[in-house]
């Protein structure tokens, strides 16, 4: 913290150590204490201030630090100053970037730059603001000019960097690397490069302007040497030569590659694309966009060449012999590369010319020969596994089946039945077996974990157990069985697969997902976000890992849990935009410039996610579920945002069309590939192949990105905005006597009808269409089942057109006028008949899956919310404001018509949520009787049903002490089925009555609202 000869931005240092050191032992109130007692000697020190502020701003106090800091900034700028120090100067940067307030810190260091135009550490220091500012063009010649001051190597790549970030975020920045390219050159001719980062640096220029020969020369001059290991320079050369179409000569160079890296599979690709000729870039996939694995055969290896068949041949055939050659010189069970290198050259074979395949199947026999025990076997070979016929498949599988001895008890034994098991599950075998055989086999895959207990008693409880792939697989299995039969026993006995091997070690993170995803569909979310909790969820994995849960949290009325759920995402995100240019500082000062490119890309990809848009919206969404029934509340949560003004400009399209996708949907279960698809909401289709099923699953990951979620995201943008201007439109038209409000009305009515047609086209209609089909819903024309998918969203479409028709000058609906109350029957009737219509279909909960308990959440938070909103809003406009009643006689009610529709509104409401009370009464059972329903599940009197599996896990437990003893046994002493069930219907249970919670405040709000209603109108 000290500056020269022990001073600290002036201050002996002796007097400032103690308050950094409380300060770092978060001892503010001491901190504060001692930063006083040196202001009182050193009043003028911009310093002192910082260090104030400073102390200000961690007490949570930013309104007194930001005051300070100013002051500190006026003192800086007087002429009372003769020195300006760094120290001085970060400090205040540190309070200015925490206020948000970049600006200020900025224009410091741009003065005291200014008034000493030869400091290098303040050019340090305004170099820095800019990178936090993401001002590429200031730090470029910022850089230029500490360069131009001191010659060093290191600022001249500062600037260089600072042109690489112009070109990717910058239109026509392309044209700087020219210049880039001309500053290199010339400091190389003067000073040469002493940094590898720096040699990298330039190579990547060229490349980039395809100068490959250029590149090339620079590599194998004097300045190669600069990269410490000859591998990387050989992989840097062999991708130049192929870019410059030097085909020969790169295979060389990766034939090189792989004898040193026998295992480097990407170098393997590229040295057989080169051999063939062909594009060795691999294709990736676009920014956001999800692919999956199972699909990607031709996108995942290099494409079919266009040359002649017998010089294909020829040039495999060579590659054969050079791979066989590698297995020879590497016969250890670790490099598995030159044994995939033989399959690939085999499917190379098939690709180009010959059909027959009989020499692909003997590769894939040979290597599931050698490595078939290891884990990874299966997922290694899985893109070629698609390629088999139905004959090679049960072939292969009786290769592998008779490799070992199924008795046996050895971790080999049981990596190769492991083996077998996932080898059928990727070739979708499983998927045509009939319904007996299947059950079979989940429970085949139950005995066998078991049975290799014994395996994994001495593990530490950290490490991953011998087996475990097989309890995941028995639960897929015992889902599809589910899907097939609607058989709930088979969805309880995927749970309880999970559940006893959580039991057995707690920490299988695959497990919990699949649970969390089982049980969400259940309706037990109490139960799903326990287990999703336990995954400690933290920092970018809140990114790409939320939506196992989010979506279920926020259709639930576990309001709470998911507003902590979104607190924390957002939390991160929030945070980490605000600092991750302090890595970017950092990867300048440490010389790692690829690291400066990666982690500004990183941030801007984090900025355009899809997900924070849509977050920032839920949060809040669900601030106003919260509080709607404070009329107050809402209207202090609705000024903290702008009112809705920045959500609605976040959606704009131009925003819209650059969202990224960063969820990482292969940890999916594969029945619910996205967070808005499940393939058991929908029936079984006997006729589908495994082929088309994946063909099926890989395009609704793919085509994430225009699905339902990207409209979602933009409508529920619209919906706080729609909500303050429903509010405040018809509070404006009722209050009598308000000033302007002619025109206040007529903006808040065409700005309603703009989001209207928006929040319209998002559905999928436009805005006349939306309007018809929402009086045809209302009046028993039109089916609500046909629109079933987006109800709620047109409720809450029909509680705002009614809120614009309250507002506008116009008529907004069809046969009515503003001062007609037929828009208040529209939405009554739509909301009784949406609700009555879900209430019909809807079944006994845990027992009749697909009742959609969370649409009839929603409908109650959200549209029935926004809808007591604008009732609330209309009722304090029309409440009398003291006024004097007129000479000719009492007060007149223009407004009385409304205010009787508002009662009708008001009743069909309570009406309707005194339904679903009852409903949900009709759903809370006794807990024995409920257990026993479930229970029943598991004890079909059908010798092929479920309860097999079930039974065998309690008997496992039962024997586990005599059988397999150790930490292992002691886990297993509390395993129950029955107590798994129990908390099940525990948790549907709190569902319901944490539903029941939320109706019965909407209910009092309504009863209180009636009786003013009633005292008005009387």
């Amino acid at each position: 913290m000290a500056s020269k000869f022990g001073l600290a931005g002036g201050i002996p240092e002796r007097r400032v150590r103690p308050i950094w050191d409380a300060v770092d032992s978060r001892q503010y109130k001491a901190a504060l204490k001692l930063c006083t007692g040196l202001l009182a000697k050193h009043p003028t020190s911009p310093y002192a201030l910082a260090l104030k502020a400073l102390i200000l701003e961690r007490m949570g106090k930013p309104d007194e630090a930001l005051s300070v800091s100013l002051n500190a900034k006026e003192l800086l700028y007087s002429d009372n100053i003769f020195h300006f120090d760094d120290l001085t100067l970060s400090t205040l940067q540190i309070v200015f970037q925490r206020l948000d307030r970049l600006d200020l810190a900025t224009s410091c260091y741009e003065y005291a730059c200014t008034k000493y135009p030869s400091n290098l550490e303040l050019m340090m220091g305004l170099f820095n603001c800019y990178v936090r500012e993401y001002s590429y063009v200031k730090q470029q010649q910022t850089a230029l000019k500490m360069y131009k001051t001191v010659g060093e190597e290191r600022f001249l790549l500062w600037a260089v960097c600072s042109i690489q970030l112009q070109v990717h975020f910058t239109s026509g920045g392309v044209k700087l690397l020219a210049l880039a390219e001309a500053l290199l050159k010339k400091h190389i001719n003067s000073h040469s490069l002493h940094e590898p980062e720096a040699l990298a640096f330039y190579i990547s220029i060229l490349e980039q302007q395809e100068k490959y020969d250029a590149a090339l020369e620079v590599l194998s001059g004097d300045l190669g040497s600069l990269l410490g290991r000859e591998e990387d320079k050989l992989r840097l050369q062999g991708r130049l030569l192929a870019q410059a179409s030097s085909y020969a000569a790169a295979s060389e160079i990766y034939q090189k590659v792989l004898e040193s890296c026998p295992d480097d599979w990407e170098s393997f690709l590229h040295y057989i694309g080169c051999l063939l000729e062909h594009d060795v870039n691999l294709p990736k996939p676009c920014t956001g966009e999800h692919t999956c694995p199972s699909c990607s055969v031709d996108l995942a290896l290099p494409n079919k060449t266009c040359l002649s068949q017998e010089l294909v041949e020829s040039r495999l055939t060579s590659a054969l012999s050079f791979v066989q050659r590698l297995q020879e010189n590497n016969l250890s069970d670790c490099v598995r590369g030159p044994h995939l290198a033989n399959i690939e050259i085999e499917r190379q074979r098939c690709l180009n010319g010959n059909p027959n395949n009989i020499k692909l199947m003997e590769a894939l026999v040979k290597y599931f020969h050698r490595f078939g025990h290891l884990s990874c076997s299966a997922s290694d070979v899985e893109i070629y596994l698609h390629m088999l016929s139905g004959n090679d498949m049960s072939e292969l599988l009786d290769e592998i089946s008779g490799s070992f001895d199924a008795s046996s008890v050895s971790v080999n034994t049981l990596g190769w039945t492991i083996t077998l098991f996932k080898i059928q599950e990727i070739l979708g075998t499983l998927f045509t077996k009939p319904t007996t055989e299947l059950q079979g086999i989940a429970k085949r895959m139950v005995d066998t974990f078991y049975k290799n207990l014994s395996l994994s008693n001495e593990l530490d409880l950290q490490e991953s157990m011998y087996g475990e792939e097989l309890l995941s697989m028995a639960s897929s299995i015992l889902v599809q069985l589910y899907w097939r039969t609607r058989n709930l026993g088979y969805l309880l006995e995927a749970i309880l697969v999970l559940e006893f091997g959580l039991t057995v070690r707690k920490y299988v993170w695959q497990y919990k997902i699949t649970l969390v995803h089982l049980y969400s569909y259940l309706g037990a979310l109490p139960l799903a976000h326990k287990w999703y909790i336990t995954l400690e969820v933290k920092n970018i994995l809140l990114e790409s890992v939320s939506h196992h849960i989010l979506p279920q949290m926020l259709n639930s009325p576990f309001l709470q849990h998911a507003a902590d759920l979104v607190k924390d995402y957002l939390k991160f995100m929030d945070d980490h935009l605000k600092e991750s240019a302090d890595l970017t500082c950092l990867a300048y000062r440490h010389r790692t410039y690829s690291k400066v490119i990666e982690f500004v890309q990183f941030r801007d990809r984090l900025q355009r996610s899809m997900q924070y848009l849509s977050v920032k919206s839920d949060s809040v969404m669900l601030h106003l579920k919260q509080k709607a029934d404070s009329l107050d509340e809402v209207e202090s949560i609705l000024e903290s945002v702008s009112h809705g003004t920045k959500l609605v400009e976040l959606s704009n399209d131009d925003s819209m069309k650059h969202l990224t996708f960063n969820e990482d949907l292969e940890a999916r279960p594969w029945w619910t590939p996205t967070s808005s698809v499940n393939f058991l909401s929908e029936p079984f289709d006997e006729g589908s192949t495994p082929s088309s099923y994946r063909a099926k699953m890989c395009k609704h990951k793919s085509n994430e990105k225009d699905g339902p979620k990207l409209k979602d995201a933009e409508r529920k943008s619209l919906v706080p905005r729609l909500v303050y201007l429903s509010m405040h439109g018809c509070t404006t038209f009722l209050r009598e006597g308000e000033s302007n409000g002619a025109s206040s009305n007529v903006n808040a009515a065409g700005e309603m009808k703009t989001l209207l047609e928006k929040y319209a086209r998002s559905i999928g209609y436009s805005f006349d269409d939306a309007l018809s089909i929402v009086l045809g819903m209302s009046s028993g024309k039109k089916s609500v089942k046909d629109f079933a998918p987006d109800i709620v969203s047109w409720m809450s479409f029909a509680a705002f057109i009614n809120a614009w028709n309250l507002c506008s000058t116009e008529p907004a609906i069809p046969g009515t006028d503003r001062s007609s109350p037929n828009s208040w029957k529209i939405v009554d009737n739509l909301f009784k008949t949406c609700i009555e219509e879900q209430l019909t279909d809807a079944s006994q909960m845990l027992t009749s899956l697909g009742n959609n308990i969370s649409l009839l959440v929603r409908m109650v938070t959200e549209p029935i919310s926004w809808h007591l909103l604008v009732i609330q809003s209309c009722m304090r406009a029309m409440t009398p404001q003291g006024k004097k009643k007129k000479k000719g006689g009492p007060l007149e009610r223009p407004n009385t018509p409304h205010l009787q529709a508002i009662q009708i509104s008001v009743n069909y409401m309570a009406n309707t949520l005194q339904s679903v009370q009852t409903w949900l009464s009709d759903q809370m059972r006794p807990e024995e009787q409920a257990l026993d329903a479930l229970l029943s599940y598991l004890q079909g009197t059908n010798a092929d049903g479920p309860g097999k599996i079930s039974c065998t896990l309690d008997e496992s437990a039962a024997a586990a002490s005599s059988e397999i003893g150790g930490r292992i046994a002691q886990s297993l002493e509390p395993w129950s089925s029955a107590g798994v069930v129990r908390r099940i219907v525990g948790a549907g249970d709190e569902t319901i009555a944490e539903l029941k919670k939320t109706c019965a405040q909407k209910l009092k709000l309504l009863k209180s609202a009636s009786a003013s209603l009633s005292s008005m109108l009387h």
